[in-house]
């Protein structure tokens, strides 16, 4: 071997220099030997492993028969699994193939690198093992073997080439073998003897070891008996010890050499057999690559090489490119070199993947690349071609079809079975509790639980491979669905491993793969369907593995409950998910426990004392991951190894470290103690793992490792794989893990140093070709010759890009080792500002990586900073955007387009106060564009920070119920769906829709939180199992059919009860009893169940004059005398005291407990100082307080000490009682600092405030703006960290709401109370006119705050409609039945006059002249149209026509004609009036072609006299002034671009393409005609006829696509349901408005126009010096008269006065009523945040006020 190593790359001393530098370039990929030595196990199972033992073979598509095989979980025969690398053993002699080696490693690969993973997705590895071994590597004769194992390797796992060998006429190293049959070898010192020959040579060397069978004689390590051989702190001694050995070996080759021989000629021995003692590696090599390989066209390449006239003068020279013994040519090698490469190696392998080149000798160093730069350029030129030939032939044959992906999937889960059965041992009970639970006819599944290592994993692969033979016995061919969790991606979250499963289900009973949903809820319902397939003849067997590994559909750990299948195995952690399955499954035969084998253990042979040191561990430790520590380490002991090398430690962490230590000290003996632990170092920082081309790459990074090696090589280890895209993934088990950061991971200062070089690769900074700069050593510096020992290289890494595009630009993959690991190590290096740059503050980073992993995922990254940051402003900063995104979060899961418009609407606000917030939201505005080019214009969503702790959105109607679950953890919240959320994320963790009619009510869960139960409006009921998301539907079972009115749900049985009757159901849905309510008793209020004997009836005369109720308890069935009370009551949870109003005691809470004799409730206290009438009582979260509703307010006791705090509503708020019993309710926040209300109804306005009060003194504190619709319930939770309030509202959402943020700076978005109807824009003022129900808005545009409400009666106003003029002066409105014209400045009716139904309202001539159309008449229906002129109000004509149907009235586009659709005479009639005077010109009685009744009409741009009638499938084109018909354009909309060239046709079920009205053809597709549903559609151009608007209903999304070419820029998610569109005339912006009030201003940023980023720059919301001039631009608008103020001030002391009985006695009238007063006038004077309401009865209020005055 040494002189195999003697076989150095040498370079003449001209060329120092510049060798020195290429090989260290080279030396970052010199690293295969260390990823190719001994494999030392880190700990798996082997059901981790999804690899087959078999021969690698490219996974091409396999016939029918196969595919049927895999689909049904058959374990015989299978195919082996396809893989993602591409992975070549380079074979060659060392010498003389050095320069196109290095070459290759130096241009070449990296080439083939980028090619695999570019277009194929795949990992290129190369494998040479003559890079530089150390000398040690000598020691313990292995390195043959591991050539020969990595051989097998790269067979395995290589798609495509997995071998090339490089001969030229060297035959190379020929070493005697390590290991020899002890017969053989005995036969062979036999024949020596026999021939005279002394063998105390090969006694010395060679030992027995009898534990092996048969007993093998094996090479003794060098250094046992040459003790110097590896002392390199002294020189001669081991130059000494070194000699020896070389001589020795020689002497040992000729003995063994001889005997073989001779043996062979005596016919005791073959001729391969004795072929072996004169092989060389390269030889040997060739025969396990290629020789003996089947098929080598598709993975096999071969280059020879012939040097003519070799200078054998030179006979230093000439030994490194062929064979040399005695200063001559060794003929021997030659013959066995000629027979390997000029016959065997030609016979086998295929022509073309052979390649000779016959060069000549040149110069003193015989070839170099300046003398053979043509065969160099050549040869290189030829290897990539066939490398990537054959990498694409092999990717041809991969089926990469949705089957092929599917196939691939089921192999590695069946070749993982298949490796867990083959070491599996004992289990005979539980393999027989598992045959009789597959064999019976239970439904439920079978659980394996038990501790980690104990065998799980192995038994239930055991169960899955018996299962065949066992259901064979009955004649059944089962379907077994296998999976083990967590070991590939599909198998890692929740969704795709459901649609896995289905997949494989669906095939093996024919059904359409197309059928299976893409969203979790209805694909769980498919997948449960799917398992009834099962019969007894096909059983469906359904097998997962490690559950606990399992994440739901975002990223989240699930529950292992949300699966219940026939035949299903499981295998949880005992944790609290067992604790759950033991509560879903209540028969313990479901339940197996996986414990210790045992001490009966097989082994294998090992001497007595050995043995008992095994028996002696075995005692101590039995866990199956224990025994296979043990026995890896059985199987290197040897039979004569001492006692001191045959330890054994007791418990698996002491064997963990037991391996690492021996593990280290191999390695190190081996590689060197640097290498080894950064090796180590790198694999243990990492978050999951590192692939062996990750660790390559960050070794070639470190210098540290690299100055200390002139060679570099890597043994390898068994690597910790993650999922990325292309390599497989280990799963390892944590005793490892943690076993290996304690050991190589505690010094902090070398923790920051891995972390942030892993850092610095997966940020790039050294890819693609980028050269990182080192030093050389003094010692490289002197040798070399060098001046400087500053220098850079190329590290041959690769980039590291977010995603991963094809060659047509779009992206084919993202990468999710970058996602996974770049923020884990920046954060622990400390490197927080490339962390802020690169990550957390980078658009394109949280773009790329919420478009391809969970929502949560990039949560995590937030909150792990905010874990290593000390800096609470950066913390602060940081959260800020976290706390955006998991705002957006309903609307990003679905639509990462929308990160830009999310972050901007939302941190706006926060611009000027956090730098790097200010940096993200420029890259949205810059970046962001490419993804959606529409652009909030100013702060539109609620910002992050605040009270608002999450949003959650997911019902499609009102949110009429929600309850708490008993642990807190989740909210169940009901609709027309039920649907769980998860309080800790704010995800949806569950929704069922049990798709009935009706909206659900009247929610209760049962006490054991496993079912939930609401009824509907039309008397359905529906009992949910929340577990297991099974649902029964109950319809109304009450006696005559009445009307259900409540529910009570026991962990057993449910009560559905009405008002005469109530129905006992079990949990199965059986009705168990009927009971019928005596009707000489009151009717039933309400029910309640703590078990089937103890409950309480609440009676009530049903009469809403009457509130007097009466309260009937029952205790073991015993009835209780009645209890009367008056309008509340509440109970405390342990159903012992009661609190209510008694008429005896008036007002006053009196509370009352249950004596036994009578059993009646008695009046034990009596909280005296109300005197305000109570309709609700409820009891805080801890019952420490008692909440009691009254008309002004709320009252609140301690029940301690008694003390009473009244809580005032501001002025004209009531509570309101919907029902008795209930009303609003008010709740106390943590320690009762604050109590927190909503209420109903004020003034028949929508009441969507939270109101705060200090409970210290009753203050009202705070009033926040809640929701956008009415507040129906609210709760409390204050249990832990918690303290916070959750509200739920008709507006469709649930609220969770931090009540310790409650006074932090909330910036409100303004918007109206009620939804906007329309909008008006005026393009000069930029301002715009908002028509809601109460009020007409004024909006800035350029800053996107109502500056202004309009309302001529501030109580009671119905607007209809508001136009604005141009220049904004000025609006006309319909209010109430008048006509009213304002002066928007002054914000003052200027002109007002009766008009009832009003139905139109526009301007023409420039403004000047109003159109106002009312619907008039009795019998006949006629329209009414009057002109005013503006802003006079002098009324200027009018006339009216006939009609059928209302339908708008039209100018021409010239403003000379209006248009009037009418009836005449049974007729559709056009009435064409003048524009100036009113006068009628002239009647069209519509004839023309294919006539239908049309919708709606347009008037045709630059066409004067033209109008167009849109009908259900075409627009008809007239001239109204001559009374022509044009032509139909089919399919037209009605919309139309400027010059009327261009329409638009939208399908109401999907689809949009861009028609030439001229010949009404199709000429751009913008929506291919897909089926969306049939929802609301919107589609329009904006003004300048860009860009084509497309709004969908069902979707919520606004479409943006550029009308030149048909691209969609935009993709819009609108947080409400649009209810009104318009765009400013320049085009540059969208105005949106909402059903929830909302103004939204979107920029149209089209990022191909050079000048929009500019535009965004100078908005006022990103531009302060702007901001503060555009708020100068519109001042506040007040009352403008003093009279005005006193006559509210009047109203205001009147109402007060009213009320003077009704307050506190213990305050002053005089002075409650001035603070009210105080109050009420600022309340309804100044509202910076939405506005003012003014008040304009002009007239007759000033005259008032005036005498007033």
């Amino acid at each position: 071997m040494s002189k195999a190593r003697d076989e150095v790359f040498q370079v003449s001393e001209s060329k120092k220099i510049q060798v020195c530098e290429e090989s260290r370039a080279k030396l970052w990929k010199n690293v295969q030997s260390f990823i190719a030595s001994q494999t030392v196990c880190l700990g798996y199972g082997s059901s981790r492993l999804p690899s087959t033992a078999a021969k690698h073979e490219v996974h091409a598509i396999m016939d029918d028969r196969t595919i049927d095989r895999v689909f049904a979980g058959c374990l015989e025969e299978l195919p082996p699994v396809s893989s993602k690398i591409v992975r070549i053993f380079t074979s060659s002699t060392f010498t003389d193939t050095g320069l196109e080696r290095n070459t290759l490693m130096a241009e070449v690969y990296p080439k083939i690198k980028e090619y695999c993973r570019e277009k194929h997705g795949l990992e290129f590895q190369v494998v040479d093992m003559r890079w530089g071994v150390r000398d040690e590597a000598t020691d313990d004769h292995m390195t043959t073997e591991l050539c020969m194992r990595e051989i097998v390797n790269c067979q395995r796992l290589s798609m495509g080439p997995n071998f090339v060998v490089f001969l030229g006429q060297k035959y190379g190293y020929r070493p005697i073998p390590t290991y020899i049959l002890a017969t053989e070898l005995t036969l062979l010192k036999e024949t020596l003897q026999q021939m005279g020959v002394d063998t105390h040579l090969l006694d010395l060397w060679y030992k027995v070891d009898k534990n092996a069978v048969p007993a093998m004689m094996i090479l003794q390590p060098i250094s046992t008996i040459l003790v110097n051989f590896n002392n390199k702190r002294v020189p001669k001694l081991q130059s000494q010890d070194q000699a020896i050995w070389w001589d020795t070996l020689n002497k040992m080759q000729k003995l063994l050499r001889k005997a073989a021989h001779m043996c062979n000629v005596n016919g005791k021995m073959d001729h391969d057999a004795m072929h072996n003692y004169f092989m060389s590696v390269t030889e040997r090599e060739v025969i396990n690559g290629v020789l003996n390989v089947q098929n080598t066209k598709t993975s096999c390449i071969a280059y020879v090489r012939y040097i003519n006239n070799i200078n054998l003068q030179n006979i230093k020279k000439a030994s490194n490119f062929i064979d040399i013994i005695n200063r001559g040519i060794d003929a021997e090698a030659a013959r066995l070199l000629g027979n390997l490469r000029d016959e065997r190696l030609p016979n086998k392998i295929e022509a073309s993947n052979m390649q000779k080149y016959t060069i000549e000798w040149m110069g003193r160093e015989g070839i170099s690349k300046d003398t053979h730069d043509e065969y160099l350029s050549n040869f290189l030129a030829h290897f990539y071609k066939s490398i990537t030939k054959l990498v694409d032939r092999a990717m041809r044959k991969e089926d990469s079809s949705a089957q092929g992906v599917i196939v691939t999937e089921i192999l590695q889960h069946l070749h993982a079975c298949n490796n867990s059965v083959k070491v599996f041992y004992g289990r005979e009970e539980a393999l027989e509790k598992a045959k009789d639970y597959m064999m019976g006819k239970s439904d439920k599944p079978l659980i394996l639980y038990g501790t980690g290592g104990c065998g799980k994993t192995s038994l239930l692969a055991q169960i899955a491979a018996m299962s065949f033979p066992w259901f064979k016995e009955r004649n059944a061919l089962p379907l077994l669905i296998l999976r083990f969790l967590g070991t590939t991606p599909d198998s890692s979250a929740l969704a795709p491993m459901l649609i896995s499963l289905c997949q494989q289900i669906s095939y093996n009973f024919m059904l359409p793969m197309e059928d299976i949903p893409d969203d979790l809820v209805p694909l769980t319902a498919h997948f449960k369907q799917l398992i009834t397939y099962g019969t007894a003849e096909q059983p469906l067997i359904v097998f997962l593995d490690s559950v606990d590994q399992l994440t739901g559909a975002r990223g989240e750990q699930i529950d292992m409950a949300s699966l219940k299948d026939p035949k299903t195995l499981q295998e949880p952690e005992i944790s609290r998910d067992y604790v759950l399955l033991r509560r879903i499954l209540d028969a313990e035969d479901h339940f197996i426990e996986v414990t210790s084998l045992g001490e009966k253990l097989a082994t294998q042979d090992v001497t007595n004392y050995q043995w008992r040191v095994v028996c002696n561990a075995l005692a101590e430790c039995s866990l199956p991951i224990f025994v296979k520590l043990v026995f890896a380490e059985t199987c290197r002991w040897k039979s004569y190894s001492k006692p001191n090398d045959t330890l054994l430690a007791t418990n698996v962490m002491d064997s963990i470290f037991k391996l690492f230590e021996r593990m280290k000290c191999r390695l190190v003996y081996f590689h060197g103690k640097l290498l080894v632990m950064h090796a180590l170092a790198y694999v243990t920082a990492a978050k999951s793992g590192l692939s062996e081309t990750e660790l390559e790459d960050l070794i070639s990074m470190d210098d540290k490792v690299l100055d200390e090696y002139t060679n570099i090589i890597y043994p390898q280890f068994v690597v910790f794989l993650h999922y990325c895209g292309r390599n497989e993934k280990l799963t390892v088990y944590p005793q490892f893990r943690d076993a290996a950061k304690e050991r190589y991971f505690k010094d902090e200062a070398m923790s920051i140093y891995f972390h942030s070089s892993i850092a610095d690769y997966f940020l790039g900074i050294w890819g693609g070709g980028n050269p990182k700069p080192f030093l050389y050593t003094e010692i490289q510096k002197h040798r070399f010759g060098l001046k400087d020992r500053n220098a850079a290289a190329d590290r041959k890494v690769p980039l590291q890009p977010l995603v991963f595009t094809g060659k047509d630009g779009k992206i084919s993959r993202y990468n999710l080792r970058k996602f996974g690991e770049l923020p884990f190590h920046l954060v622990r290096a400390k490197r927080f500002v490339d962390l802020n740059e690169s990550v957390l503050f980078n658009y394109q980073w949280l773009h790329a990586k919420i478009s391809s992993c969970p929502l949560q995922s990039c949560l995590s990254d937030f909150e792990d900073a905010c874990l290593y940051m000390e800096d609470r402003d950066s913390s602060r900063e940081i959260m800020l955007v976290a706390d955006a995104l998991r705002l957006g979060g309903a609307i990003l899961m679905n639509h990462p387009q929308m990160l830009g418009p999310q972050l901007v609407g939302r941190l706006l606000p926060e611009m000027g106060s956090y730098p790097n917030v200010k940096k993200l939201l420029e890259q949205c505005d810059t970046q962001g564009l490419e993804h959606c080019a529409l652009m909030p214009a100013s702060h539109c969503f609620h910002t992050p920070g605040g009270p608002l702790k999450y949003s959650l959105e997911g019902h499609q109607f009102a949110v009429f119920g929600y309850q708490l679950t008993a642990d807190f953890r989740y909210i169940v919240s009901i609709s027309n769906k039920f649907v769980t959320w998860d309080l800790s994320t704010s995800d949806m963790s569950r929704e069922v829709i049990p798709n009935i009619e009706g909206i659900l009510q009247g929610l209760v869960i049962s006490p054991d939180n496993r079912y939930c139960s609401a009824f509907s409006n039309i008397n359905q009921t529906i009992l949910l199992n929340m577990l297991t998301n099974e649902f029964q539907i109950f319809e109304n079972p009450l006696e005559d059919n009445e009307n259900i009115t409540g529910l009570s749900l026991l962990n057993t049985h449910l009560i559905v009860y009405g008002h005469h009757s109530w129905v006992l159901f079990n949990i199965n849905g059986d009705i168990e009893e009927k009971t019928v309510h005596p009707h000489e008793l009151k009717p039933i209020l309400q029910m309640n169940f703590d078990s089937l004997q103890d409950y309480t009836i609440v009676l009530w005369s049903g009469s809403l004059d009457e509130t007097k109720m009466q309260w009937m308890t029952y205790i073991e069935g015993q009835a209780a005398v009645p209890l009367e009370f008056d309008g509340a009551l509440a109970i405390t949870a342990d159903r012992e005291r009661i609190f209510t109003l008694v008429e005896r005691h008036d007002c006053s809470l009196v509370e009352l407990t249950m004596t036994k004799s009578p059993l009646e409730w008695a009046i034990t206290r009596v909280y005296e100082g109300n005197n305000d009438k109570l309709i609700q009582l409820q009891f805080s979260q801890n019952e420490q307080y008692i909440v009691g509703t009254f008309m002004f307010g709320f009252k609140v006791w301690n029940l301690d000490s008694g003390r009473m705090v009244t809580l005032l509503l501001p002025e004209g708020i009531r509570n309101i009682s919907t029902k008795l019993l209930e009303s609003n309710s008010c709740v106390l926040s943590k320690d009762a600092i604050y109590a927190i209300a909503g209420v109903r109804l004020v003034f028949q306005h929508l009441i969507k405030n939270l109101y705060v009060w200090d409970m210290a003194n009753g203050e009202l504190l705070k009033n926040l703006d809640a929701h956008f619709g009415r507040i129906i319930k609210i709760q409390s939770l204050t249990i832990g960290n918690w303290n916070s309030v959750i509200t739920s509202s008709i507006d469709r959402t649930v609220k969770v709401w931090n009540i310790n943020n409650i006074f932090e700076q909330v910036h409100v978005i303004d918007r109206h109370e009620l939804q906007i109807d329309s909008i008006s824009i005026s393009p000069d003022a930029y301002i715009a006119a908002t028509a809601t129900r109460n009020c007409v808005g004024v909006w800035d545009l350029r800053i996107g705050r109502l500056i202004g409400k309009l309302a001529d009666s501030p109580l009671g106003a119905i607007v209809t409609h508001a136009v604005v003029t141009k220049s904004g002066r000025y609006l006309v409105s319909a209010e109430s039945g008048f006509y009213l014209i304002w002066n928007v400045h002054e914000g003052k009716v200027i002109y007002k006059e009766t008009q009832e139904s009003i139905k139109q309202m526009f301007l023409i001539e420039k403004d000047t002249v109003s159109i106002t159309v009312s619907k008039v008449g009795g019998a006949e229906l006629r329209e009414l149209a009057i002109a005013r002129s503006m802003p006079s109000g002098e009324k200027l004509f009018e006339f009216e026509f006939p009609i059928k149907t209302l339908r708008d009235v039209i100018p021409t586009s010239d403003d000379t004609l209006l248009v009037g659709p009418g009836f005449e005479k049974l007729k559709d009639t056009l009435y064409i009036f003048n524009s100036k005077t009113g006068l009628l010109m002239h009647k069209i009685v519509l004839k023309y072609p294919n006539f239908k009744d049309y919708t709606s009409l347009l008037p045709m741009p630059r066409r004067a006299t033209q109008i167009a009638l849109i009908d259900s499938d075409k627009g008809n084109i007239l001239d109204v002034k001559n009374k022509k018909f044009i032509r139909s354009v089919p399919k037209w909309g009605g919309q139309c671009t400027r010059d009327g060239k261009f329409g638009l046709y939208a399908p109401g079920r999907g689809g949009l393409e861009l028609i030439e009205l001229k010949h009404g053809k199709s000429v751009r597709t913008f929506i291919p005609k897909v089926a969306e549903g049939v929802f609301t559609i919107i589609c329009m151009f904006n003004k300048t006829n860009e860009y084509v608007l497309y709004y969908h209903g069902g979707r919520k999304t606004i479409r943006v696509f550029r009308t030149a070419d048909a691209k969609i820029i935009a993709d819009y998610r609108v947080p409400a349901e649009l209810s009104s569109i318009d765009s400013t005339s320049d085009g540059k912006s969208l105005v949106l408005g909402t059903v929830d009030g909302c103004v939204t201003v979107l920029v149209l940023a089209d990022p191909t126009k050079p000048d929009i980023r500019d535009y965004l720059k100078e908005l006022p919301s990103r531009n302060e010096e702007i901001a503060k001039r555009e708020a100068k631009r519109f001042t506040q608008i007040y009352f403008k008269t003093a009279a005005k103020m006193v006559a509210l001030a009047h109203r205001v002391q009147n109402a007060a006065e009213s009320r003077k009985d009704d307050v506190d006695k213990a305050e002053t009238n005089q002075d409650a009523s001035k603070d009210q007063q105080a109050h009420l006038e600022k309340s309804f004077t100044t509202d910076s945040e939405s506005g003012i309401t003014i008040s304009s009865e002009h007239t007759l209020t000033e005259q008032r006020a005036n005498g007033t005055k």
